[in-house]
């Protein structure tokens, strides 16, 4: 793995357990054992850093969402496939926020830059829950209730409030529980 993946791995980590304004690069340098001169050698400022792993994450969303596309997996699956990744990373603490989210709720704080990139990365999610909803709405899986994009944006929002309950409760099961609840109304008809 290289020095520079090494830096996005720890700021990854930090960015999910203390948010972007409760780390530093000397938090970074300890982690990833580097000096601090290192860390801008890669990424000039903080902000570079962060948003690295931001754009990171979205990338990563994009490849996994047409991979799930790709091989042809049905709509209530690749939802499950969505929320089944966060169960598994909050039960585990091996991610246990998702990274945009953490900085989403930092926002009013965040440099320009970088809050873009939260914001690119909120759209590129929404954009695919749109598609896998309407998709799933066409072929009779989902009930929806409202227009595709409230509908995406409210599942969204659910995934999101599950991971701050269970955050919140120190309850790793709350996620499931909350998701649970919102399939059963995705699907109720």
């Amino acid at each position: 793995m290289t020095t520079q993946q090494k830096l996005i791995d720890s700021a990854r980590h930090l960015i999910q357990t203390r948010g972007y304004n409760g780390f530093s690069y000397a938090d970074v340098a300890e982690q990833v054992q580097v000096r601090k001169a290192s860390i801008h050698h890669h990424f000039p400022g903080k902000a570079d850093l962060a948003r690295a792993v931001v754009d990171q994450s979205r990338t990563q969303l994009e490849q996994h969402a047409h991979a799930l596309a790709e091989a042809g997996v049905g709509p209530k699956q690749q939802l499950h496939t969505y929320t089944d990744y966060w169960e598994k990373c909050i039960a585990d603490a091996s991610a246990p926020f998702c990274v945009a989210g953490m900085l989403a709720a930092e926002m009013p704080t965040l440099p320009d830059d970088l809050a873009d990139a939260v914001r690119a990365h909120f759209r590129a999610l929404s954009a695919w829950l749109e598609t896998v909803l309407r998709t799933g709405s066409q072929l009779g899986v989902f009930h929806l209730r409202g227009s595709v994009r409230r509908e995406a944006e409210a599942f969204m929002a659910m995934v999101y409030g599950a991971m701050l309950v269970a955050r919140a409760n120190a309850t790793p099961r709350a996620f499931a529980d909350i998701v649970e609840l919102g399939f059963k109304q995705l699907l109720a008809k």
